[in-house]
């Protein structure tokens, strides 16, 4: 089909194809169909790729979008397949249908009851009957190519008549004769007839259902077959580099699109035509497709494959492919399948699930939203929710429980929201029943029905039934699995449900039997034609045969000789003989006739009288003339039908009228006339009569006819001038309505109706007449008067619609919304008033009209009307209204049952509280006058200051002023048995710990016990403890203690790497501790000298040895300087203080300077070696003497003490020399001697010598040379299977490598001996063992076991195959003197072969050669093979073919030669090149040649299309060869390359293909990639490219493309991006004293920093702290002084910012109070008291110019003087005082604190004075205290505290004193 564009329409599209149709010969055939297409599309119909043309018996009627096609006396000529093609503008399409034409009966001649033979008498028992069959067709599953034989075989009497169908089809009509083969044979047992269809190659199409018919004279049986073809496993390609062949060919164009909703369904149909039936394969995304739940394959009655996806998922969506292929060639159809998913989707989608039969199965999925309503489905059909189906929902999650599985229970399940959104998942049910039933099958009556179950287990015996009655066993078949049921020509009596079933396990289908359309009647027979008397014929015929069982009619036809069209002549119902007079034609001539027969179920085809009548037909009077009245003024048309076109004459008054001339005029200035005729009717028009014509006489005559007719002219008519439409009037009573109808003619009369009855006047209603106006006139209308009024005059009528209605009605009160609630069985009243007490009102109740009850009554009392509930329930709650006219008054009725006083809460309310929080509890009744209990923990509570309770109208309520932590519990709210809980919470206001309030340091030397204590406002309060971020947990090593308010932390015994920032976190508070341990010094205690000159021998042992102090010291060993690592040569050892470094084989070069080294001390050790003779490094015992075989290699080696020393070697005593296959090598301090194939005289003693003097160290070695082992030769194979016959000898026969001792020969592992009929022998090399009179006991396993070897025989005794011909021999004619080769090919290949020729034996000689190659046998002569198949040899002139074509396979662009040898050389032309059985087409790439004998076909460049079956013929001989093309080797042009990015970037992979429109997969790490936002694929000629966007560390990996077999890799690798810094700190300025605090902001949370201060690295230290928030980095400075003021820098990575400077400005220090006069006696003390701005300021005090110092006499205390036990009397003057200085800020908070969420945030300041005032504003706003914000003062110091930090306390704070202000950002994080 052709996509079009959006503005020329929408393509063709078949709404409804045509069917398939089967009709006997000369009957009629029909085909319908419905198209729709915009523009109407043009439809042609087809046959044979030819287009159809309109004839006498075919046309194409069409009615609208339905077309056909009626072909009209069927012939065996027009059975095929017929194609309705339709096109327009936009598209085209296509469908197709069979017609099949079947012979009819033969006609059995009806004889008369005195002609009809007598029966012959049955025999005993036996008698004539209906065909029975004995046995039926079984069922088959067989492999494609496999042999089928289905066998029926039947009785009866007569002996029926038996034939076979496929698929309600003839064999003939699907099938070549030369696929199958009928073999008809006789019953066994009785009278009857047999039929075997035999199929010799199934094929894929060949699957279907088989039926058997068998008919006679008194019935009609049939049985039916399954049968399925299945494709056999594909085998591996014998060349395993040869890429496999793709099971679809590309593409050569875009696949069509289809959409579909997710949880609909896709329904794909491929129609196909070829022959052989094409086989049908279904791909998706180029792998084949299996059927299972949701994909269902089958052929519809059209003849068209359907592939339908059920409940499409997204993971269906694909390409879709359909592939046909016959011997021909292959043709494929693609669909791509998008399934567009909703908007609201599943939160969790169901998955599949499997269960056990009489088990359980649970789906389970979620929705997005609690509230949403779901429903389940089992396929189609809605469960609901029950004891088997159990439906759950809780939240948001929906489960379905499937109880007591079932085999019907497997199958497709589906949970659905609302727009039909669908979740799909298969339960599977394990048991013994693998495959079940459908749920439904339909049938149509007449076809067949395939029922198939597959169980578990293989052979078992299952039982078919319907509606519980068993079926024959002749329907029913079994094969290992499968078990089929085949029910052929299905009848309304085989619908019901059908169960299979075996042992406990069942399932079920509902068989329906659709009715379908029957066939005609047959049509009438042994029609002749009679001509009877003058102008009439006698046609006769008799009923056809069989008769119609339904009733039927005859219908005649006639045709005029000449024309083309048949009509009707009449209907009878019975036959026999119609006279046909002249009469019933229309005019002379010559007339055919034909019959046939109508019924309810059609017509017959037409039987054709032969011969024509000639006949005349005779004018009568059909419809004669009547008498006219018209107006004056009309035209008066006076008309009459004759039985015959005849010419006639009219007259006017006896004056004719001339009919010559269309128009005429009687007389000048008289009246006009025309004259018409049409047909059969004759018509004479009188134009515009006068008054004075009237009582003119119209006459008319022609032969055979006369008749007259009179004119009659009447008045004008009168007419209606006003209302010329229907008039609408609306009124209100009691207003006056006039209704006025003016006519054409004055004091005419008319009659008045209403509603079409006539008016009657009245007082209430008044009829006037004025002129030409008359009036109805209603005085004072009434509602009853609305309706429609008609004045009627002579056939003309003016209508009135009136409506009268009554003034609008307006309800009084309620004027507002009433709420009315009630409890149960309390009388409810509902009232309304209106302002018209006889005004209509209506009630209504949630939207429908109320009806008087006695359970709601309605009252009217005047104006007021009401609705009253005696005895409300809560079912009569809802909305009322009351209408009256066009207002309505609204009631909203609630009733509460009396079984649920309490109204709210109506579920458990939990409370959580802090202690000393108000809490109260509400509880709402629905009566307030109902008295509740209330209880804590199950105890009535008593009123209490410390507990109230409270009533106001339905209300009550539990109040707890302050509520303490023991006022937890559930408290009850009680009246009745109903009760409201309440779970009420106490907990403790938030933790703040007390001490420490500033950060803690602690340093401590290793081992030293470490005490952290943090001291909380709660003593239960709960804690945790960190280290470095990391919560502790308790150990021998970290101990947590708690006493009271005071938590502990302990490290009994402190390590350095116990060192770290402890936080003591409470919840709401956090304290920190930075505890550092230091390790002590590390020494070496022994030896004492730092330095020691040691000696040993070599090769020795050496150890170096030192103790330290303390015993966990970590040392490093030096050798001349350079650090030791441990190896096998060299150890290094530590067990408590002592470390040893040990050399367990030392050699000369270990000499050197060796230094064992601690942190804090090193001992040096001087280490000389001295050489030692050398020696071998033998074992303790000597070598064992070595034995080897001829031929065998030796080695022989030994290890020195020294890897330089020479050696001597000696054999038997003589020194060895290298050569004559002796080498000598030395390998370090191993020596070896080398023998490459040892013989006999290598055999001796061999001593190796560390040097020539005697007595020097030696070590020697003693080989021995053995003889060669005996090996068996003959039969090579470890196992031989040998074949003998029953009586005959068995020999076994083995051949050693030489002459040895006896072999042992074995049966079936018994040794056997030489006794009886076993016979063992042995002749040199050969031995033999031999059973005479082999029999069948003689069969086994044999073993023959040699020294060295053994041979196993496996013997069977069985009688040899039948010898078989498997090709014949082919008849050669050669010239004289050439050779003649005779081939055949038997089976066993080792048959024996007699040649004969001319009827004698002959043997091979040097005219005669015979060969043999497996089962092929040549001869080189002319003879004659013994075997049967023989022919006579072909004249001289016969051309044939010594070498055949044989099969050749090719890649896709390879040349090809096909080559043949003939006999002899044949002139130009004499053989022929064909393909697929036709001649080669003109093709450049094809070319011929013929070289003497050979004969040659060339192919360059083949390509797919070349594929198929190649011929070379001859005039007496062919060959055939089938070439296979494989498409072009997939390969890949440019690779993949490995990609390295950066964190965050993208990543491109590019490969180039030798190949085009080649589709592949994309995967990372194995998982295959789908296009995505960060996944981009693009495919382009060949070039295939994928882009990876958003890349993260975890994406690093391999990436890979495959497509078919072809797989390219490539390594991804994601580099960490470098950390950067983002933001930095601005230069800062601080007060001596403060805290100062830098922040920079990094690109990472995980990264190491590093701190510097004018160029030096920082470390931590009690006032300098640095921190690690995320991404956040701080350097907090606290109590800064002038020294800390320089430039902060941080550097992470390659990345630095800075430096920033800091600057430390000096305090100023201002006087707050001055020294005062102090006057003291002699022996007191003396208090001089200042106050300074700055508490940490120290001052100097001085007496009389001197300073003083604290001690003896004098005491200082901050700002204080005291002078104890003066002596002398002392007055001591001050300075004089200054002014009062102004207010000032002397340390400010930070610029910015972070706090985190749910903690506290203190900002404190400290101004110049005491008393001073301080304000806190934020954003501007000033801040009140309160339990969000708390203000502190103590002395200068002020802080702001601001409880429970939340995200909202984020922003800018600032703290006013006098003209003075601070500014601070508080920045609060998550957890």
């Amino acid at each position: 089909m052709k996509a079009g564009s959006g503005d020329q329409g929408s393509p063709p599209c078949f709404l409804r194809f045509p069917r398939p149709v089967r009709v006997v010969s000369g009957a009629e055939a029909e085909l319908k169909c419905v198209v729709l297409g915009e523009p109407p599309p043009t439809v042609v119909w087809e046959k044979g790729g030819q287009q159809l043309a309109a004839s006498e018996r075919l046309s194409f009627p069409a009615d609208g979008a339905e077309h056909g096609l009626l072909l009209s006396g069927a012939l065996p000529t027009d059975a095929g397949v017929y194609v309705c093609r339709a096109r327009n503008a936009a598209g085209e399409a296509y469908a197709a249908a069979a017609v099949t034409v079947l012979e009819p009966p033969p006609p059995e001649p009806e004889l008369q009851p005195a002609e009809r033979p007598l029966p012959p008498p049955p025999p005993p028992g036996a008698g004539e009957g209906a065909p029975v069959f004995l046995t039926g067709p079984r069922s088959q599953w067989v492999l494609r190519g496999a042999e089928v034989v289905l066998t029926c075989q039947v009785g009866g009497l007569p002996e029926p008549t038996l034939y076979w169908e496929k698929d309600g089809m003839a064999l003939d009509e699907v099938w070549d004769s030369s696929h199958f083969a009928l073999e008809p044979g006789r019953a066994e047992g009785g009278p009857g007839a047999s039929l075997a269809l035999r199929i010799l190659v199934a094929r894929l199409p060949d699957s279907g259902v088989y039926v058997c018919h068998a008919r006679n004279a008194h019935g009609h049986a049939q049985a039916g077959a399954l049968l399925q073809v299945h494709q056999p496993p594909e085998s591996p390609p014998e060349d395993p580099e040869e890429a496999p062949a793709p099971v679809v060919e590309p593409l050569k164009c875009a696949p069509k699109t289809f959409w579909v909703n997710e949880g609909k369904h896709a329904k794909f149909r491929c129609y196909v035509m070829g022959k052989p039936e094409p086989e049908i394969e279904w791909h998706w995304e180029g792998r084949p497709l299996l059927p299972d739940r949701r994909r269902l394959m089958y052929r519809d009655r059209d003849g068209g494959f359907v592939l339908k996806v059920l409940y499409c998922q997204a993971k269906d969506r694909g390409l879709y492919v359909c592939a046909a292929r016959n011997s021909a060639g292959q043709t494929l159809s693609a669909v791509q399948l998008h399934v567009k998913e909703p908007r609201l989707r599943f939160t969790r989608p169901l998955q599949d699930v499997e269960g056990r039969e009489h088990g359980i199965a649970v789906l389970e999925c979620k929705v997005p939203n609690a509230r949403i309503p779901t429903a389940w489905f089992r396929e189609d059909q809605r469960l609901l929710p029950c004891h088997k189906y159990e439906q759950i929902e809780e939240g948001t999650v929906r489960r379905l429980i499937i109880h007591r599985l079932k085999a019907d229970d497997d199958g497709v399940y589906l949970c659905e929201m609302r727009s039909r959104v669908r979740t799909v998942a298969n339960v599977t049910v394990k048991g013994p029943i693998l495959k079940r039933l459908p749920r439904k099958l339909d049938v149509l009556e007449g076809e067949n029905a395939v029922l198939l179950v597959e169980t578990q287990e293989a052979g078992v015996e299952g039982h078919w039934s319907r509606d519980g009655e068993e079926l024959p066993a002749t329907c029913q078949s079994s094969s290992g699995h499968m078990h089929a049921l085949v029910l052929p020509g299905v009848t309304r009596e085989d619908a019901g449900e059908v169960t299979f079933s075996v042992g406990n396990s069942r399932t079920t289908t509902l068989l329906r039997v659709k009715c379908v359309k029957h066939s005609p009647p047959g049509p009438p027979v042994l029609a002749e034609m009679f001509k009877g008397h003058k102008n009439t014929v006698l046609l006769t015929w008799k009923p056809p045969e069989p008769a119609p069982e339904t009733p039927f009619i005859y219908r005649l036809e006639r045709q005029e000789v000449g024309s083309e069209d048949w009509i009707q002549c009449f209907s009878i119902e019975k036959a026999g003989a119609v006279e046909v007079p002249g009469d019933c034609v229309p005019s002379e001539g010559d007339y055919r006739f034909r019959v046939c027969t109508v019924s309810e179920h059609g017509r017959s085809p037409h039987v054709v009288f032969h011969g024509s009548a000639h006949l005349v037909p005779t004018a009568r009077l059909v419809a004669g003339l009547e008498d006219v009245q018209v107006y004056d003024g009309e035209d008066a048309v006076f008309s009459l039908d004759l039985s015959t076109i005849i010419q006639g004459t009219w007259f006017l008054n006896g004056e004719e009228l001339k009919s010559n001339e269309p128009e005429g005029q009687v007389a000048p200035g008289a009246l006009r006339y025309r004259v018409e005729q049409k047909g059969l009717q004759h018509r004479l028009i009188l134009q515009a009569v006068r008054h004075q014509d009237s009582g003119a006489l119209v006459g008319f005559s022609c032969p055979g006819v006369q008749d007259s007719a009179a004119l009659t002219i009447q008045e004008s008519p009168v007419h209606i001038l006003s209302p010329q439409d229907k008039v609408s009037l609306t009124f209100t009573t009691p207003e006056r309505v006039v209704l006025t109808c003016e006519l054409s003619r004055a004091d005419f009369p008319a009659t008045w109706y209403k509603d079409g009855q006539k008016v009657e006047e009245s007082e209430s209603l008044v009829l006037k007449v004025d002129g030409r106006k008359h009036r109805l006139i209603l005085p004072e209308a009434e509602v009853r008067d609305s309706g429609e009024f008609e004045c009627r005059t002579e056939g003309v009528s003016a209508f009135f619609d009136v409506t009268v209605r009554d003034p609008p009605v307006h309800i009084v009160d309620p004027q507002e919304h009433v709420f009315v609630h009630a409890i149960t069985s309390e009388c409810v009243m509902l009232t309304c008033e209106v302002d018209r007490e006889d005004a209509p009102v209506r009630w209504y109740k949630d939207g429908q009209e109320v009806e008087q009850s006695d359970l709601m009554m309605l009252e009217s009392e005047g104006p007021h009307h009401r609705l009253v509930l005696p005895a409300a329930q809560p079912s009569d709650g809802g909305e009322f209204q009351c209408v009256a006219g066009e207002e309505r008054a609204y009631f909203t009725v609630t009733i509460t049952d009396v079984s649920s006083w309490i109204v709210y809460p109506s579920g458990k309310v939990y409370v959580a509280a802090v202690r000393l929080e108000r809490v109260v509890l509400t509880c709402e009744l629905c009566r307030p006058w109902a008295e509740v209990r209330w209880t804590k923990d199950g105890e009535e509570v008593v009123e209490s200051p410390a507990l109230l309770l409270q009533k106001e109208d339905t209300v009550r309520r539990l109040v707890l002023p302050a509520v303490q932590l023991e006022d937890s519990g559930e408290y009850l709210c009680e009246i009745d048995d109903e009760s409201a809980s309440f779970t009420v919470t106490v907990t403790e206001p938030p933790v703040r710990i007390i001490y420490p309030r500033d950060e803690v340091t602690l340093i401590a030397v290793t081992l030293e016990c470490v005490v952290l204590m943090c001291e909380l406002s709660r003593e239960d309060a709960p804690v945790r403890w960190y280290k470095d971020g990391l919560e502790v947990e308790e150990s021998e090593a970290l101990v947590l203690e708690r006493d009271g308010p005071r938590c502990r932390l302990v490290l009994p015994a402190a390590l350095p790497e116990d060192g770290g920032e402890f936080v003591c976190d409470a919840g709401d508070d956090s304290a920190f501790f930075t505890v550092t341990v230091t390790a002590p010094p590390e020494r070496i205690v022994h030896p004492a000298a730092r330095c020691l000159d040691l000696q040993f021998g070599t090769p020795g042992r050496v150890e170096l040895r030192c103790e330290v102090a303390p015993a966990g010291s970590q040392v490093r060993w030096y050798k001349d300087g350079l650090e030791v690592e441990a190896s096998d040569a060299l150890l290094l050892g530590a067990e408590g203080p002592t470390r040893t470094l040990t050399l367990p084989h030392a050699q000369p070069e270990d000499a050197g300077e060796y230094v064992c080294e601690t942190r804090d001390e090193a001992i040096t050790f001087n280490v000389s070696l001295a050489e030692s003779p050398v020696q071998f490094l033998a074992p303790e015992a000597a070598p064992s003497p070595l034995c080897v075989a001829p031929g065998e290699p030796v080695v022989l080696s030994c290890e020195l003490s020294r890897a330089g020393a020479p050696v001597f070697w000696s054999h038997n005593g003589r020194p060895v020399q290298e050569g004559e296959g002796l080498e000598l090598h030395a390998e370090g301090p191993r020596r070896v001697l080398c023998i490459r194939a040892a013989g006999l005289a290598h055999a001796g003693l061999y001593t190796c010598q560390s040097r020539a003097a005697p007595g020097a160290p030696s070590v020697s070695f003693t080989v021995q040379v053995a003889e060669p082992p005996v090996r068996v030769v003959a039969p090579e194979a470890a196992q031989t299977r040998v074949r003998s016959t029953p009586g005959g000898d068995l020999e076994l026969v083995v051949h050693l490598s030489g002459p040895g001792g006896p072999v042992r020969w074995y049966k079936d592992g018994e040794r056997l001996a030489s006794q009886g009929r076993v016979q063992l022998e042995q002749a040199g090399a050969r031995q033999v063992l031999r059973v005479r009179g082999a029999r069948s006991g003689d069969a086994g396993e044999y073993l023959c076991d040699a020294p060295q070897d053994s041979r196993i025989f496996l013997v069977s005794v069985e009688e040899p195959p039948p010898v078989k011909l498997v090709s014949e021999l082919t008849p050669l004619t050669v010239h004289e003197g050439d050779d003649a080769t005779f081939r055949c090919e038997v089976s066993p290949p080792d048959a024996d072969v007699t040649w004969l020729r001319n009827g004698a034996v002959v043997t091979p000689g040097p005219q005669l050669e015979m060969a043999q190659n497996g089962s092929s046998r040549l001869v080189l002569t002319k003879t004659k093979c013994s075997v049967p198949c023989t022919r006579t040899p072909s004249p001289e002139t016969e051309l044939l073919f010594l070498r055949r074509l044989q099969d050749v396979r090719a890649e896709e662009g390879q040349d090809v030669c096909l080559e043949v040898e003939t006999g002899r050389v044949g002139a130009a032309g004499a053989v022929r090149w064909v393909r697929g059985g036709e001649p080669l087409p003109q093709d450049s790439r094809l070319s011929m040649a013929q070289d003497g004998h050979i004969h040659r076909l060339f192919i360059h460049g083949v390509i797919l299309a070349d594929q198929g079956t190649y011929g070379c013929e001859s005039h007496h001989d062919r060959t055939l060869a089938r070439l296979s093309v494989r498409p072009r080797q997939l390969k890949v042009l440019r690779p993949l390359e490995d990609v390295t990015v950066s964190e965050g970037g993208s990543a491109t992979f590019q490969l180039e293909l030798s190949q085009e429109g080649v589709t592949g997969e994309w995967a990372r790490g194995g998982i295959r990639l789908q296009p995505g936002p960060k996944c981009h694929i693009h495919a382009e000629g060949h070039t295939h490219r994928l882009v990876l966007n958003g890349l993260g560390l975890a994406d690093s990996g391999c990436v890979s493309f495959t497509v078919d077999s072809l797989r390219c890799a490539a390594r991804l690798t994601v580099r960490e991006v470098p950390v950067t810094i983002v933001r930095g700190p601005q230069d800062l300025e601080v007060t001596e004293g403060d805290t100062a605090t830098l922040e920079w902001e990094l690109s990472q949370t995980l990264a190491d920093v590093t701190w510097e201060k004018d160029g030096s690295a920082l470390t931590p230290s009690p006032r300098l702290r640095l921190q690690a928030l995320g991404t956040r980095r701080l350097l907090q400075l606290r109590r800064c002084s002038p020294s800390d003021a320089g430039t902060y820098s941080c550097a992470v990575g390659t990345a630095c910012v800075g430096p920033v400077r800091l600057t430390v400005r000096e305090r100023a220090v201002a006087v707050l109070s001055e020294l005062r006069s102090v006057s003291a006696r002699e022996g007191d003390g003396a208090t001089f008291e200042c106050t300074v701005s700055d508490a940490e300021t120290t001052g100097r005090w001085e007496l009389g110019g001197r300073p003083l110092r604290p001690g003896g006499r004098v005491r200082r205390e901050a700002a204080s003087l005291l002078l104890e036990a003066m002596s002398v009397p002392i007055n001591l003057s001050p300075r004089p005082s200054s002014p009062a200085l102004p207010l000032q800020m002397c340390r400010r908070p930070p610029l910015e604190k972070t706090v985190l969420v749910g903690r506290r945030a203190v900002l404190e300041v400290t101004v110049s004075r005491l008393g001073g005032r301080v304000c806190w504003l934020r954003e501007g706003v000033e801040l009140c205290p309160g339990d969000k914000y708390e203000m502190r003062s103590h002395g200068p110091t002020h802080s702001l505290v601001i409880h429970d930090v939340r995200p909202e306390d984020q922003g800018a704070y600032c703290c006013q004193a006098g003209q003075d202000s601070a500014h601070t950002r508080l920045l609060v994080e998550g957890e």
